[in-house]
């Protein structure tokens, strides 16, 4: 079978990429300034009381754009309620946050600050506390003219978020005819989309455009064996439709190779017991552990390159 995939990816090369589910990544572009500005707040922890924490505690942008955590840390060690998703090739995303209550990476930006379990501040405080670094005031309104406010620093943080894309993956870099793809992973994405795995992860972030119910052929809920929290309702939660219980964003699968929590709930700690539980759950499938090292490794070759990556 590999062998004939092979061939004809060679004889129609020109028109592989147009074909495919899955698309190479690209940068977006992206105001320079901003930008700078944007990666300075990201890493301040002057945005939450007390200096606690930054955006970058829970996005840790050295490993993957997520902690290893199955739910992260906020003020005063407060756990969220949600596992904290990867912030890079998310502006790639049809909306932001797991039940996609934020309508794009700016709005997300602000769900933070406010929260008692993360940032655990006001906009006036955090603001006043900016406003004391007057170096700072003076390069920011250099940029936004208006000065410090909720929205440009909004938009700046945005600014670099849309910067973290992650490049030349070696899948990316095979499917445009650049670069060689190992047997295993060539096999493990075929069976990802014989499976069916590409319904619901395809695209550019492979996965992040649409919103599908974790349990279609099983009781995922039921057999997890810990009790239902207000944050298991997904989707619900946000459009208080009774079709959205337990209903996430599809989660891209741009660095799943590199995580070390699955899932909105952080349940699962293994990427072979991912796939599994996705199988069984989403697909109503029972795959061969050969089958799921090879998705595992057709997981692997979707890890890019981004220069905030160094581990």
């Amino acid at each position: 079978m590999i062998l004939k995939f092979l061939i004809w990816a060679l004889l129609f090369g020109s028109v592989w990429v147009a074909a495919e589910p899955i698309l190479p990544l690209h940068s977006v572009a992206t105001d320079a300034r901003k930008v700078a500005l944007g990666r300075q707040l990201f890493f301040d922890t002057r945005l939450s009381r007390n200096n606690e924490v930054s955006c970058a505690s829970c996005h840790q942008l050295a490993t993957h754009g997520a902690d290893n955590t199955a739910r992260s840390k906020g003020v005063a060690g407060r756990l969220g309620d949600v596992r904290a998703p990867t912030v890079y090739n998310s502006v790639f995303n049809i909306r932001q946050a797991w039940d996609g209550k934020a309508i794009d990476l700016k709005a997300q930006v602000t769900l933070p600050v406010e929260n008692p379990k993360e940032f655990a501040t006001t906009w006036p405080m955090l603001i006043a506390t900016l406003n004391e670094d007057k170096t700072f005031v003076s390069a920011f309104t250099q940029v936004y003219k208006g000065g410090l406010s909720s929205d440009a620093i909004s938009d700046a943080i945005a600014h670099y978020e849309r910067s973290l894309v992650t490049l030349n993956a070696p899948f990316d870099l095979w499917l445009q005819g650049k670069g060689i793809l190992s047997e295993q992973a060539q096999e493990g994405y075929l069976l990802f989309k014989y499976y069916g795995c590409i319904n619901c992860h395809q695209g550019k972030n492979v996965g992040g455009n649409m919103f599908a119910k974790m349990g279609t052929f099983g009781d995922y809920f039921g057999d997890r064996g810990t009790p239902i929290e207000p944050a298991d309702y997904g989707r619900y939660n946000v459009t208080g439709r009774e079709a959205d219980k337990f209903t996430f964003k599809v989660p891209g699968l741009r660095l799943a190779a590199r995580q070390t929590y699955f899932f909105h709930d952080g349940s699962e700690q293994s990427l072979t017991g991912a796939i599994n539980t996705m199988a069984r759950y989403q697909l109503g499938r029972s795959l061969s552990q050969a089958e799921l090292e090879a998705i595992a490794a057709f997981l692997e070759s979707l890890v890019g390159q981004h220069q905030e990556m160094t581990q």
